[in-house]
């Protein structure tokens, strides 16, 4: 059975700074079928520690993609680095996960706290291999580099040094929640909830650290997870097909999928509901004026209108949902799409090709793209930015 590899972050802030100085990036190698993710943790907090942590890890990320042995790529970053005249440390920190081909997974650690591997919900302890890199300073830097084979069901959880500090001086974590606490919750939460996603996991330690600091974060938290699980489908209809007498192979297509299902278009739920011999019907709650409101539909597990719903999606994908921003209190259709669509791995899209006259009108707003252009934007973003698998098709 095919497995997946999910990977998805979260993150917040420290106090009131609007930057994180952490930062996650991960880069998929299809050719190779490999996955790179870097946590780093820049020094103190904000623009300058963001900016740190985005080259080291970008250098980081390049160095592996180019196929420079990890320990080569710490010796590099580490000569590479500033060192702060004061405290004698580098401006960063980092780790970094490479998976390759039949899921063989390297991880390697500089300065930052240890990753976790959870199997079947428990910890597993992973043999780690530590070097030591000379500094001009005479303080040695510590790397440790681990190798082990992934199986389904695995989950690597990185973090930054906010998330094991988190509540720290408080009566309850006097000396911070720890790598103890961390995996105590892991553990309980996992066998709560065998098949959270990584994105959920993600979400629910930055937040679990943030009420460890009473909501006001004393150092950037973040918090990214690896997955390795069954794919998760979505199936997405939009438009009518070039050809009326297709629209029975559309229905089929929607009948006969194994996954979600989403029909984004009044003409595309009308046809589908026609030919299957469903009712539509429009939701009123939760008005939003920027976004026309979902409809239900019977085998349908979300209902929008097309183009208006699309291009916002487009934009909200565009944006930094992984950052600490507050999440609406009430979600429009777009919103919903948006996250049908990250709590999947595979996002299969049907594109009818049939031109509405109405989205050609020069009166209508500049951002009201043609279908297939917003489809095309919405699968580039799933598949660079969150790492998913998208297929799309014509018809």
């Amino acid at each position: 059975m095919q497995t997946f590899i999910e990977v998805d972050h979260y993150q917040c802030a420290k106090g009131t700074h609007r930057t994180e100085g952490d930062v996650f990036l991960s880069k998929k190698i299809l050719p190779e079928n490999r996955v790179i993710s870097v946590l780093s943790d820049g020094l103190g907090s904000g623009v300058k520690a963001g900016v740190l942590s985005t080259l080291t890890a970008t250098m980081a990320i390049t160095c592996v993609a180019g196929n420079i042995p990890i320990e080569r790529t710490a010796q590099i970053i580490h000569q590479s680095l500033p060192v702060c005249s004061e405290r004698r440390i580098r401006y960063a920190t980092f780790t970094l996960v490479d998976i390759g081909r039949n899921q063989e997974v390297r991880i390697l650690e500089y300065d930052n706290p240890p990753y976790l591997l959870l199997r079947d919900g428990e910890i597993v302890a992973v043999p780690k291999m530590v070097t030591r890199l000379p500094s001009r300073y005479g303080r040695k830097t510590l790397i440790s580099v681990s190798s082990f084979t992934a199986q389904p069901g695995d989950r690597i959880v990185v973090f930054s040094d906010g998330v094991v500090q988190s509540g720290i001086g408080t009566p309850a974590m006097p000396l911070g929640w720890g790598n103890e606490g961390i995996q105590r919750f892991l553990q309980e939460l996992i066998h709560r909830e065998p098949t959270l996603s990584a994105r959920e996991l993600a979400h629910a330690v930055v937040r679990k650290s943030l009420w460890n600091d009473a909501l006001e974060a004393k150092d950037d938290i973040t918090c990214g997870v690896i997955y390795f699980r069954t794919p998760r489908r979505t199936l997405v209809l939009t438009g009518p097909p070039f050809a009326p007498e297709r629209d029975k192979e559309l229905a089929s297509i929607f009948s006969v999928y194994k996954g979600k299902k989403i029909l984004c278009g009044g003409t595309t739920a009308t046809i589908i509901a026609r030919e299957l011999g469903k009712q539509v019907r429009v939701c009123l709650r939760n008005l939003d004026p920027e976004v026309p409101p979902p409809s239900e539909m019977e085998g349908a597990d979300l209902v929008t209108e097309g183009i208006l719903t699309l291009g916002k999606a487009a934009e909200l994908l565009a944006g930094n949902l992984q950052g600490g921003a507050q999440a609406p209190s009430i979600k429009n259709a777009a919103h919903l799409l948006v996250e049908h669509l990250l709590d999947s791995d595979i996002v299969d899209f049907v594109v009818g090709t049939r031109i509405n006259e109405a989205h050609q009108d020069p009166s209508m707003p500049v951002e009201l793209e043609i279908r297939r252009n917003i489809v095309k934007r919405i699968a580039h973003l799933l598949e660079e930015r969150y790492l998913k698998e998208v297929h799309i098709q014509f018809i």
